[in-house]
């Protein structure tokens, strides 16, 4: 569980956690790989979303999956890119959230992913909560907590210290 302070300091920067969906780069299930690895290679980052043509979130799709595609036998073929489409190759089984999001379950999911897809009721993609922004939360929350907490440890934990 979060400490009431941290999580309170957090939450003051809680509405630029979320980078909105018209600001994420993204591609369409049914877009041919080709296309995704020039948006891709464009945007230049690692992995990005993928939605259907009503903007439902369907998976992630990343590079590493598109070249795994143009590795043949004799080397890398990149002609397979226009055979393939997005949906053959993206990630399916993602982690997404709702809001009201939890801190809690952001934090647990940033430990192992760059980002979180933030989808409503319906799956529609509304936008990404990155490890950076929430890393900027954090240095928000260090700089602050002493100007609106006092800190000290606790007396039985400085004893015990102080004897070993």
């Amino acid at each position: 569980m979060i400490a009431k302070a941290v999580e309170q300091l957090m939450e003051q920067r809680k509405e630029k956690f979320m980078i909105p969906a018209e600001l994420v780069a993204n591609v369409l299930e049914n877009n041919n790989l080709e296309h995704a690895f020039l948006v891709l290679t464009k945007v230049r980052y690692a992995k990005i979303p993928v939605l259907d043509s009503k903007q439902h979130f369907k998976g992630l799709l990343s590079l590493s999956m598109i070249t795994e595609t143009m590795l043949g036998l004799n080397g890398i073929d990149p002609s397979n890119l226009t055979k393939h489409t997005v949906a053959d190759v993206m990630e399916k089984d993602v982690h997404t959230i709702q809001k009201p999001f939890k801190l809690e379950d952001i934090l647990h999911i940033l430990v192992d992913e760059n980002f979180v897809v933030v989808v409503d009721e319906q799956e529609i993609f509304t936008g990404i909560i990155t490890r950076r922004e929430l890393l900027k939360s954090v240095n928000h929350m260090a700089h602050e907590i002493g100007n609106n907490y006092e800190i000290k440890p606790l007396i039985e934990k400085a004893d015990s210290i102080r004897s070993n």
